[in-house]
C-alpha cells in the first residue's frame, strides 16, 4: 500500500478562513491526502507593545496563540467530519520563512499551499515578500491560492517550453505535464497544456544561424517554428497529451499565459521553476514576474538547480 500524500497548509496569522482553506481541503479530500494547518504568528504592533511589561507581553502573546491554536480547530472540525485527516499548529514565529523551510526538512510534504498575499509593486520593490521567499527557496511544490472560485479546480492549465537542447529542460517538461495530469485526474478537471513560444527571445547563433537578418527571414523562421512545433508535439505525445488538448501559441510568455487563463476560465496554472543564478532565458522564469499578475491560482512544480 502507497503511503498517504500530506499536504501542509500556511494560514495567516490574523485568523481569517481565505479560499486557500477551501482549496486545500478539498484537495485533500480528492487525494485522500492527509492536511497539516500551520499558522506562524508574529502580530509586530503586540511583539513590540511598550506599555506594558515583559511578563504581560508573555502573557498576551500566549493568550493569542490560544485563541488562534482554538480556531484552526474549529476550522478543522467540519473537514475531519468529512474523512479528511487534518493536524493543526500555531507557532509564535518572527521570521515564518525559515520555519517553513524548517518544517518541511522535518517534516515532508506533498505540496506546501497558501493563499497569495497580493503586495504592491513598491513593497515588493523595497522589501521581498514571504511568497516571494517561498517560491525561491521552497524544495517542494507550491499551491499560491488567488481568485479561487471553485475549491476544488475544474480547468487546468499546464505551462510547458519545451525547445531546449539540454536534456535536463526535457525531463523538467515531463514533470510539469506528470503534475498537471495528476492534480486533473484527482480533481476530475480539464487540462490544456500551452507552449507560448517568442522568437524575438531566442538568439540566432544559439540554433546556428550567422546573423539576425537570417534568423529572422521567412524561411529560418518557418524552420525554427517547424523545430518547436515537432519539440512540442513529441512532449504532448510522450506524456498522452490528445491534440484538442495542445495550444501552441505565439506571443510574450507572460501576456499569452495571462490572456489564456482569462479566455478559459483557468483556476489554475501549473508552472515551472529552476534555479538560476547569472544564467538568462530558462524554464520558470516568467513565474516570479507572472505571480501577481495571474488570473487564477498558481501551482508551481520545481527541479534541480542546473547551476550546481
Amino acid at each position: 500500500m502507497s503511503e498517504q500524500s500530506r499536504f501542509m497548509l500556511v494560514a495567516s496569522p490574523l485568523m481569517e478562513h481565505s479560499p486557500a482553506f477551501d482549496r486545500a481541503a478539498a484537495l485533500a479530500k480528492a487525494e485522500d491526502a492527509a492536511l497539516h494547518i500551520v499558522a506562524f504568528d508574529y502580530l509586530e504592533g503586540l511583539a513590540t507593545a511598550s506599555l506594558v511589561n515583559e511578563k504581560a507581553l508573555e502573557q498576551m502573546r500566549l493568550g493569542y496563540v490560544d485563541r488562534h491554536r482554538q480556531w484552526l480547530e474549529e476550522q478543522a472540525r467540519p473537514l475531519r467530519k468529512i474523512g479528511v485527516h487534518v493536524t493543526t499548529e500555531v507557532a509564535w514565529v518572527e521570521r515564518p520563512l525559515e520555519e517553513i523551510l524548517l518544517h518541511l526538512k522535518e517534516q515532508p510534504m506533498d505540496v506546501l499551499i497558501k493563499a497569495l498575499e497580493h503586495e504592491s509593486l513598491w513593497s515588493r520593490l523595497m522589501f521581498t515578500p514571504l511568497d516571494v521567499h517561498l517560491l525561491r527557496e521552497c524544495p517542494v511544490p507550491l499551491h499560491f491560492v488567488s481568485h479561487a472560485v471553485h475549491a476544488l479546480p475544474r480547468k487546468i492549465v499546464a505551462a510547458v517550453d519545451p525547445f531546449h537542447r539540454d536534456d535536463h529542460y526535457k525531463t523538467f517538461n515531463d514533470r510539469i505535464l506528470h503534475e498537471a495530469a495528476k492534480l486533473a485526474s484527482a480533481c476530475n478537471a480539464e487540462l490544456d497544456v500551452v507552449y507560448a513560444y517568442d522568437l524575438s527571445s531566442i538568439s540566432a547563433d544559439e540554433f546556428g544561424f550567422d546573423n539576425g537578418s537570417a534568423f529572422f527571414s521567412s524561411g529560418k523562421a518557418k524552420t525554427l517554428y517547424d523545430y518547436q512545433e515537432d519539440a512540442f508535439h513529441e512532449l504532448a505525445e510522450r506524456n498522452g497529451i490528445s491534440p484538442e488538448q495542445r495550444h501552441m501559441i505565439m506571443g510574450s510568455p507572460g501576456k499569452v499565459l495571462i490572456r489564456f487563463a482569462e479566455a478559459y476560465d483557468t483556476d489554475v496554472i501549473v508552472m515551472g521553476r529552476v534555479g538560476h543564478r547569472g544564467l538568462g532565458r530558462l524554464i520558470g522564469s516568467t513565474v516570479e514576474h507572472l505571480l501577481y499578475k495571474m488570473p487564477c491560482s498558481v501551482w508551481v512544480v520545481y527541479t534541480e538547480r542546473l547551476d550546481e
